[in-house]
């Protein structure tokens, strides 16, 4: 998760990909020998050409699918260098931690969803 002045960025992925049209967190999948922060820099980089800074670990989350499970490593970080760009996605919003049931995730998503929802309730 990406934050800035109290929002964080969503990319929707492109119509031909998975879950097509839906939105997600920025990020990726690990590659061979690769630490989760270097796959995150990475990844950012690649889909929105900026680097980033202040990398905190925010977490595990898991999701089982009717032909598998997906399990992934959440990060908040901010902005080091660049303006994010629609690289490897159709568009990206900065929205409010409120805003984001009116998107259309991946199941995979909704139990960090749910998790963030909480925690700006007790904020």
């Amino acid at each position: 998760m990406i934050e800035r002045r109290g929002r964080i960025l969503i990319c929707q992925r492109h119509d031909h990909d998975s879950f097509g049209g839906c939105w997600e967190f920025p990020g990726g999948k690990c590659e061979l020998g690769e630490s989760w922060e270097a796959c995150l820099r990475r990844e950012l980089h690649e889909e929105l050409g900026v680097a980033i800074r202040a990398v905190t670990p925010y977490g595990w989350m898991r999701h089982e699918f009717t032909d598998g499970i997906v399990a992934f490593r959440v990060f908040r970080c901010g902005l080091a260098r660049g303006r994010p760009r629609p690289l490897d996605a159709q568009a990206i919003r900065w929205i409010q931690v409120t805003e984001l049931t009116r998107y259309k995730f991946p199941p995979a998503n909704r139990a960090l969803i749910a998790r963030l929802i909480r925690r700006r309730k007790r904020a």
